[in-house]
């Protein structure tokens, strides 16, 4: 098959909308994974890709006869096509059109992370992964979040999107969906320490947005306010690794 040379390719638009325009993954109900790892990784969890593009010099064959053995349609495209479809400045050379996912809510969870208004694309998918790796049920991002979809929360959660629910949802679903939680709320001013907190029953924890911190509504549902204790002089910790201490220790008291 002769690689696709135009950027006017009906498929090569499709994939510069996803990858650049929220509103087109809405739209399409369609999201880009770039790279043999997140590509891999989503068909292990039964997504099956819509098609795969691949630049054939430097490919991994093996993956690509992986992907033959699973019946994916491919095509080769040339480097132009690839530089202009990518969203990183050294493309892995295979990219794919995967189906937007829709999780449910899980009945009775136990671990559930809530992030507030956190809109760096890069920290919501570090805590994305983080979630995953400490055990969370599912990661239910209120309104005014980065999208989980947006290229870099994927590419900063490898793989996460597919080992849990990651849900977007309104307050009020935030709040009826936690009513028999033990509901957390991470901030500096806290007048309970993180490890002191009763990890052992079910709980929600809620990390605010980096610049403003959480808002009125995660005020209203949190049953108390934690905090990370730190040396003299330090102001605060990274959103992600707060999130990250906090779970890990909730995962090690369980």
């Amino acid at each position: 098959m002769e690689p696709i040379t135009s950027l006017q390719n009906e498929r090569v638009k499709l994939i510069n909308g996803l990858q650049t325009r929220a509103r087109t993954r809405r739209k399409e109900h369609k999201i880009v994974l770039e790279g043999v790892r997140l590509i891999r990784d989503a068909m292990e969890r039964r997504q099956k890709p819509d098609f795969v593009f691949y630049q054939p010099d430097g490919a991994d064959y093996e993956f690509i006869a992986y992907l033959q053995e699973k019946r994916v349609e491919l095509a080769p495209v040339n480097a132009e096509v690839m530089r202009h479809i990518s969203d990183t400045q050294q493309p892995q050379g295979i990219i794919g059109v995967f189906p937007l996912p829709v999780p449910p809510l899980p009945r009775d969870p136990y671990r559930v992370l809530i992030l507030d208004n956190l809109r760096d694309p890069g920290n919501v998918g570090t805590m994305l992964r983080t979630a995953a790796a400490a055990g969370v049920d599912v990661v239910l991002l209120s309104p005014g979040c980065a999208d989980p979809y947006n290229p870099k929360t994927l590419r900063s959660g490898m793989g996460a999107h597919f080992r849990l629910p990651v849900i977007e949802v309104e307050w009020f679903q935030i709040a009826e969906y936690c009513q028999t939680l033990k509901v957390y709320l991470a901030a500096g001013n806290g007048e309970l320490r993180y490890d002191q907190a009763d990890w052992s029953s079910p709980w929600a924890l809620i990390i605010g947005g980096e610049a403003d911190g959480a808002g009125a509504q995660s005020e209203s549902i949190a049953a108390q306010r934690i905090y990370i204790p730190m040396a003299a002089d330090t102001e605060s910790l990274n959103a992600a690794i707060a999130a990250g201490v906090l779970m890990f220790e909730a995962a090690r008291k369980k």
